[in-house]
C-alpha cells in the first residue's frame, strides 16, 4: 500500500502531524496522539507510556531536528487501524525509520504507538592532501575572503572553469594551465558568491573542458566519491562535488552542460541546482556549448542551497509546486533496483508540500510527446549533434594548435563535431526547437516533471568500460531535456539503490529556480 492509498483524512492527519513536528507546535502533536494511559512513544533511549508522559516529554524539549522525508510505506491492521513507516533524513545526513500506528476512534485518527530510531552517523571516506579533488588547495587563509552577509563563514569550492582573481583557469588540462593568464577579476558568479559573504577556500578539479560526467581525469587522477569510495565521483563539476560530500567545502560552484552538476551531487549525494539557462551572468567562465551552458550549485542541504541561490540568481516569481508529473519511458531508464524507491521519493513529495501547508495531489503520470518518429533516441541525438558542434566551435583552435594535449577519449568527443555539416545541424535544431515547445506546455508554472538525475547510483571504478558507456548514455538521455530546453533543475537525494543515493530530479519552467529552491527548503531546515 502506498501514501496514496490512505484515507483523506489519515491523509490529512499526517501531514498535519508533520507540520507540527517540524514546527514544533506541542499543542497539535498532543491533539496527534491518542488521549489514554495506553498511548505508546518509543526512541533508542526511553519508552514513554501513557499520553501524558508523551506530552510532557514535548513539552519539555526545543523541538524535533527538521529532516527529509524520503520514502513512506504504509499496511491496513484492519478497517480502523494502520501503520505507517516514514524514512528520513535530517539536513547534516543523519538516517533514520519513524514507525507510527493509527487507530480511528470517534471519527478521528490518532497515534497509539510510536517509534523512532536512527541509523549511525554517516562518515564520509577520508581524503588526503593527494587526492584529486583541488587544483589550487586550501591554505591557513581563502583564496578571496567574503564579507557579511547570508552566506557568512561558508566555504566554496570553485570548479576550475570560473575566474578566481589572482589564479589562473586551468579547465582540466595541463596544456591549458600553461598558457592560461593569472586572472585580475573574479567571474560574476564568484563575484556574486563573495559579495554574499562566501569564501573560496580552493579551486576544484574538473574534467577536461567539462566534457564528461565520470569524474576521471586522464591528467589529474580520478576524484574520490566520499559518500561511495569504490565509485566514481561523477563530472565534470567532480571537484566541487567531492569537496562538498567530504565537508571540506559547504558550497560546489560549478557548470551544467549536460548534466554536469546533477550526475555529481546524484553521485555523492548532494543537492544540485542546473539554473535556468542565461538568468546567471556567465562573465569569467570558460564554457564548452553555449547555448546549454549554465552555472550550478552544491550542497549538503536544501537550505543552504536556497540561501547560496538567492545569492547569484535575480528577482523572480516564485509559484507553489502543486502538480507533479512523471514519464514512465523516463524512468524505465532507471537502474529497475531503484525504481521502487524512486516511486516512493516521488511520492514522499506530496508529503513535503503536506509539511509546508499545501497538500499536493498524488503524482501525475503522463508521457512526453515526442516531435519525431524516433521518440527520446531521436531528441538526445539531435543534443549531442548540437552540443558536439559547439563544442567544436568553442575549443576547435585549441584542438588543432594541440592536437595531443587531450586524452583521446575526450578528444574523440570534440572531433566529433568538426565536420557536423549546416544542414545537419539545422535539422536537429529544429528538433530541439519542437521538444523545448513540448516541455513548455508540459510544464506550467507551478508543475514539475519528476525523474532520476542519474541512470543509476554511482558506477564502480573498475566497471568495464562497455557497461560505464552504456550507463552513460542512459543518464544522458534524462540529463539532456532539461539542457535543451534551458530549465532549471533540482536534484534531490531521495532515492537509494541499496545503500548508495540516486537523485530525484525535479524540472521546472524557465525562471522558476526560485520555486525549485523554496519547495526544497521546506523539506529540510534552512537555518
Amino acid at each position: 500500500m502506498t501514501f496514496d492509498d490512505l484515507d483523506d483524512d489519515l491523509r490529512l492527519a499526517f501531514a498535519e502531524y508533520e507540520r507540527a513536528l517540524m514546527a514544533n507546535d506541542v499543542p497539535a502533536l498532543d491533539v496527534a496522539f491518542a488521549d489514554g494511559p495506553r498511548t505508546l512513544r518509543g526512541d533508542s533511549g526511553d519508552m514513554l507510556v501513557g499520553h501524558d508522559a508523551i506530552a510532557a516529554f514535548r513539552a519539555g524539549r526545543s523541538g524535533a531536528p527538521a529532516r527529509t522525508l524520503l520514502q513512506v510505506h504504509t499496511r491496513s491492521l484492519g478497517p480502523d487501524a494502520r501503520v505507517i513507516v516514514a524514512r528520513t533524513q535530517r539536513a547534516d545526513g543523519l538516517r533514520g525509520i519513524q514507525t507510527q500506528v493509527w487507530e480511528r476512534s470517534g471519527g478521528r485518527w490518532a497515534i497509539t504507538v510510536a517509534h523512532v530510531s536512527a541509523a549511525p552517523t554517516p562518515v564520509a571516506a577520508a581524503t588526503s592532501p593527494d587526492d584529486p579533488i583541488w587544483r589550487v588547495a586550501p591554505g591557513p587563509e581563502p583564496l578571496a575572503r567574503g564579507g557579511d552577509g547570508p552566506l557568512t563563514n561558508t566555504r566554496v569550492a570553485v570548479k576550475d572553469l570560473f575566474a578566481v582573481a589572482g589564479q589562473a583557469i586551468g579547465a582540466g588540462n595541463p596544456v591549458w594551465l600553461s598558457e592560461a593568464p593569472v586572472e585580475s577579476r573574479h567571474a560574476a558568479a564568484v563575484e556574486a558568491l563573495l559579495a554574499a559573504g562566501a569564501d573560496v577556500t580552493g579551486i576544484a578539479h574538473t574534467d577536461e573542458l567539462a566534457f564528461s560526467l565520470s569524474g576521471s581525469n586522464a591528467h589529474y587522477g580520478d576524484t574520490p566519491n566520499p559518500v561511495a569510495p569504490q565509485s566514481i565521483s561523477g563530472g565534470s563539476s567532480s571537484g566541487p562535488a567531492a569537496a562538498v560530500a567530504a565537508g571540506l567545502a559547504d558550497i560546489g560552484l560549478g557548470t551544467d552542460t549536460a548534466g554536469s552538476i546533477r550526475v555529481p551531487a546524484s553521485y555523492c549525494g548532494l543537492y544540485g541546482l542546473r539554473t535556468t539557462h542565461g538568468v546567471i551572468d556567465r562573465t569569467g567562465l570558460v564554457g564548452l556549448a553555449p547555448s546549454f551552458d549554465s552555472v550550478g550549485l552544491l550542497t549538503r542541504d536544501a537550505g543552504l542551497l536556497a540561501r547560496a541561490g538567492a545569492a547569484l540568481l535575480p528577482p523572480q516569481s516564485v509559484e507553489p509546486i502543486t502538480r507533479v508529473v512523471v514519464a514512465a519511458e523516463l524512468v524505465e531508464l532507471l537502474d529497475p533496483a531503484a525504481r521502487e524507491s524512486f516511486r516512493a521519493a516521488v511520492q514522499a513529495l506530496t508529503l513535503h508540500g503536506a509539511a509546508s501547508g499545501t497538500v499536493l495531489p498524488p503524482p501525475v503520470p503522463g508521457a512526453l510527446t515526442y516531435p519525431d518518429s524516433g521518440g527520446l533516441d531521436a531528441v538526445f541525438t539531435a543534443f549531442r549533434t548540437e552540443q558536439t558542434a559547439q563544442a567544436w566551435e568553442t575549443h576547435g583552435e585549441f584542438l588543432t594548435a594541440h592536437p595531443d594535449a587531450l586524452s583521446p577519449e575526450i578528444a574523440a568527443r570534440f572531433h566529433a563535431g568538426r565536420d557536423i555539416d549546416s544542414a545537419t545541424r539545422q535539422s536537429a535544431q529544429r528538433l530541439l526547437d519542437a521538444m523545448r515547445a513540448e516541455l513548455l506546455r508540459s510544464l506550467p508554472p507551478g508543475t514539475v516533471l519528476a525523474l532520476p538525475s542519474a541512470s543509476s547510483a554511482a558506477p564502480r571504478r573498475d566497471t568495464a568500460p562497455a557497461l560505464l558507456e552504456s550507463v552513460r548514455q542512459a543518464t544522458l538521455r534524462l540529463t539532456c531535456l532539461a539542457s535543451l530546453a534551458g530549465l532549471p533543475a533540482l536534484s534531490v537525494p531521495a532515492v537509494r539503490a541499496d545503500t548508495l543515493p540516486i537523485g530525484l530530479c525535479l524540472v521546472a519552467a524557465p525562471g522558476q529556480d526560485h520555486s525549485l529552491l523554496a519547495f526544497a527548503s521546506t523539506q529540510t531546515d534552512p537555518r
